[in-house]
């Protein structure tokens, strides 16, 4: 089965002693707290970093880690190399970190001064400055060696026991860095903008298997075991932003799925794995017709235990996926397609800032759309551009038309948490503007529009753009200022203010460059559904004719998009009547559905029309599953489904916090307000 409609998708300081920080085996070195030791302020380009990038800019880190389960640490050095920029000379090093245990730094082998900012920050962490031995020239580079390790309270860490793996018989960690949480797992220069290459030396206790987000060295079979351990070497050549480093360890096995990826995941749920992964190798091929070549050598997929937030997430070489894609169907295998398009959009070419996030999603989004264009035809492309856009809708609606998160480049200045600013918007709003932008290039009236099949000169100009800008990091003034050089006529067109940064839905109707007719189906179903209980009462529970039979030759997706629809008539304040919920469920069995997609939004739809039954339902699939995009929506549906519904979310949410990422458990608590 194809997948058409889209998925998705006070910090202090650990230190033993809050007064010093200890070097190994060395006199206790003071820190600074009487005083701020560094500014408790953003770097003149990163408005959610504290280092000083790109006073100097780090280029590379040498890891040698070793994972301690017992302590929930991962712990040895990190050697930084970093280049002092070219205006101005440099005389210490400021990077980013938080909840990590600092415990010497050296200057090019030698022993150096460092200090740890007195008040960190709620959302930034805890600034390190490290003293650079004699003033550094314009231009010079130095190596920075921190012994470290973390914490227990490190947010980009998530630790599992035994029991919450799929084996339950071994411990499991896995790192989610996204955003600004690699400062939680070494101390870095954490600015998308700050790319670096990296080596790294993992030691774990064996049988487990570590991976990272690199090419690794030698077979976990080849390894040698001493005293319990083995350690694997990883190496990554192309230059990432921190927060694409990537560290994976539990009982894993691999299948191949082509000649470039494997797929890896607890021997319990690899084979499913294989089966719903098998399109990948297609995938990347549509790719690199769209976007240019792959630069990563392997394209590997890691299927994650279920407390894992998103769907999925792009780590270059080692994609991390959700296993709520594993529907028997690949109905949600598309998500391979998303995180396979970030190989060019995100990873191979970088949003300078968190603020320019769509320049990240709104092109993945477009390329992965594309993708789906060359492998199933135009109209899965409009299908899902058309439910993308009905999910940006929502959004704006839950959030407010006005509000601020619903620009396209929101203001993080003051210490804003780009978590917090995390929604469609960037993904589907982004996605709007270059179908908009690709229209107008195309010159062709707005009746002629045919957003699936494009415009050759603009596939072109978004092929240059990777190639251009590979390696490195654009902004929007630097993505506008090329559009205006390729189409310089349609530029003038272009209400560049209105679309970047005025709030609510997008300043054109998008809409009407899709065509509906694969939609048209599903959403008639939905209006037929709707209309027979306008008023919400039940004096009618079906529409007239009404059957089984009805979704009969749907695919997953239209279903999928029947209740999406439904939930747009009727998700708010005006709800269905518990008897229509009951006879959907009598005809269609929706509750049947093995899709996590499908299962969410009918139990919303369940929730919304008060149906007390659909309560523990809604539990076990909160237990069972971390994936945020189901998470957050039905806390809200069970919270506004009255007071017992709020209580029995509050009460769900203490019973199942623990299993959660602590990404996801704070997003939830701040949805339910706790």
């Amino acid at each position: 089965g194809l997948a058409i409609a889209r998925s998705m998708l006070g910090a202090v300081q650990g230190v033993a002693n809050p007064k010093f920080v200890r070097a190994s085996g060395s006199t206790p070195k003071r820190v600074s707290r009487g005083r701020t030791a560094v500014r408790a302020m953003a770097t003149p380009n990163d408005p959610s970093s504290q280092s000083n990038y790109p006073v100097s800019k780090v280029t590379h880190c040498d890891f040698d880690l070793t994972v301690d389960f017992e302590k929930k640490s991962v712990g040895g050095t990190a050697v930084l190399t970093a280049t002092v920029g070219p205006d101005a000379a440099a005389d210490t090093l400021v990077l980013d970190t938080r909840d990590l245990v600092i415990e010497s730094c050296s200057v090019d082998g030698v022993e150096a001064a460092f200090e740890l900012q007195s008040d960190p920050h709620p959302v930034m962490g805890t600034a390190l400055t490290i003293t650079l031995p004699g003033s550094r020239a314009p231009g010079s580079t130095f190596s920075v060696a921190v012994a470290y390790r973390t914490t227990p309270e490190s947010s980009g860490l998530q630790w599992l026991r035994p029991e919450q793996t799929a084996g339950g018989k071994h411990p499991y960690l896995f790192s989610q860095f996204q955003a600004i949480h690699a400062r939680s797992f070494f101390p870095c220069q954490d600015a998308p903008a700050a790319k670096m290459t990296y080596k790294a030396r993992v030691t774990a206790p064996a049988p487990l298997v570590a991976l990272m987000s690199a090419v690794p060295g030698e077979s976990p079979e080849s390894l040698p075991v001493a005293d319990g351990m083995r350690t694997f070497t990883f190496e990554q050549k192309v230059p990432i932003p921190p927060y694409l480093l990537a560290l994976a360890v539990g009982n894993l096995e691999a299948r191949d799925i082509g000649p470039r990826s494997r797929v890896w995941s607890e021997p319990e749920t690899v084979a499913a794995g294989e089966y719903e992964f098998a399109e990948t190798e297609e995938f990347l091929q549509a790719a690199e017709n769209v976007a240019g070549p792959y630069v990563w050598g392997r394209y590997d997929l890691l299927l994650l235990p279920p407390s894992f937030p998103y769907g999925g997430m792009e780590n270059p070489c080692l994609t991390f996926v959700t296993p709520t894609l594993l529907a028997g169907d690949r109905s949600q295998a598309h998500v391979v397609a998303h995180e396979i398009a970030h190989s060019w959009s995100g990873n191979l070419v970088t949003n300078e800032t968190w603020e320019s996030f769509w320049l990240n999603e709104g092109f993945t989004v477009f390329i992965e759309r594309k993708i789906m264009h060359a492998m199933y035809g135009k109209a899965v492309f409009d299908f899902s551009a058309i439910g993308g856009l009905m999910e940006l809708k929502e959004t704006v609606d839950r959030l407010g038309a006005d509000h601020p998160h619903t620009a396209l480049t929101p203001v993080l200045e003051g210490g804003v948490d780009p978590d917090d600013v995390f929604s469609k918007v960037p993904y589907e709003k982004g996605f709007a503007f270059l179908v908009y932008l690709e229209h107008v290039s195309s010159g062709r009236a707005d009746a002629d529009a045919d957003a699936a099949n494009g415009h050759p000169a603009f596939g072109e100009f978004l092929r240059a753009h990777f190639e251009n800008n590979k390696f490195g990091c654009v902004t929007a003034a630097g993505f506008r200022a090329s559009y205006e050089a390729a189409f310089p006529d349609a530029a003038k067109k272009v209400d560049w203010e209105t679309w970047l940064h005025k709030p609510g839905m997008p300043p054109v109707d998008v809409g009407a460059y899709y065509d509906d007719a694969l939609a048209r189906a599903s959403a008639d179903l939905a209006k037929k559904w709707h209309l027979c209980d306008v008023l919400g009462m039940g004096a009618q529970d079906r529409p007239e004719g009404a059957s089984a039979s009805d979704l009969e030759g749907f695919t997953a997706a239209q279903i999928d998009h029947f209740l999406l629809s439904l939930l747009e008539y009727r998700g708010g304040s005006h709800p269905l009547s518990l008897p229509v919920i009951r006879a959907l469920e009598e005809l269609y069995s929706l509750s049947n559905s093995k899709n996590s997609e499908i299962a969410c939004k009918w139990l919303q739809l369940r929730l919304g029309a008060g149906d007390t039954e659909a309560f523990e339902p809604t539990a076990k699939a909160l237990a069972a599953a971390g994936r945020m995009k189901f998470l957050r929506p039905l806390y809200r549906s069970l919270r506004r489904s009255g007071k017992d519904g709020e209580a029995f979310a509050l009460k769900t949410f203490e019973e199942t916090r623990a299993m959660y990422h602590p990404i996801a458990e704070k997003m939830v608590a701040a949805d339910l307000g706790v």
